[in-house]
C-alpha cells in the first residue's frame, strides 16, 4: 500500500468526497496476550483494524427530482445526498486494505469507503 504524505494540513480544511470516511487508527497493542512484542509491520497487516472517525463525506449523491412541467422554475444543479452512517467521533472497525493510507502532520490516517466499515461504536465520551 502506497502512502501519501501531507504536511501542515488543517483537518478543518479537509473535505471528503462521496461516501469516503477519514479514520485515525487507534493505538493498537504491540504485544500478544502471552507478552510477546510484535513488530510494527505485523500490526499493520491485520485484516481488520479499529480507529476513530475524524471526518465523513456527504454520502451517496442522488439526482434531484424535478417536474418538467414547471418551466418557470429555475433549473439548478442541486444534488441531494443519502448520508453515510458513521459519524465523527465513532469508533469504527474497518478493513484497511479497502482504503488509502495517508500521513497528515506526521500521523497516519485511512480514507475508506463506507463499505469498508464493518461496525461502529457510538459513545459520546469515546474520544475524550
Amino acid at each position: 500500500m502506497m502512502t501519501h504524505e501531507i504536511e501542515k494540513a488543517d483537518l478543518s480544511n479537509i473535505i471528503l468526497i462521496g461516501d469516503r470516511i477519514l479514520v485515525k487508527p487507534r493505538n493498537q497493542e504491540n504485544k500478544t496476550k502471552s507478552g510477546l512484542y510484535l513488530p510494527p509491520n505485523v500490526q499493520e497487516k491485520e485484516k481488520v483494524q479499529s480507529g476513530y472517525v475524524i471526518k465523513v463525506g456527504p454520502g451517496y449523491p442522488i439526482p434531484k427530482m424535478t417536474e418538467d412541467d414547471e418551466a418557470w422554475k429555475p433549473k439548478g444543479d442541486d444534488v441531494k445526498y443519502v448520508p453515510v452512517q458513521p459519524k465523527e467521533g465513532d469508533l469504527a472497525v474497518y478493513l484497511p486494505k479497502s482504503g488509502y493510507e495517508i500521513q497528515l502532520n506526521n500521523q497516519k490516517y485511512y480514507i475508506v469507503p463506507q463499505s469498508a466499515i464493518l461496525m461502529v461504536l457510538r459513545d459520546e465520551g469515546l474520544m475524550k
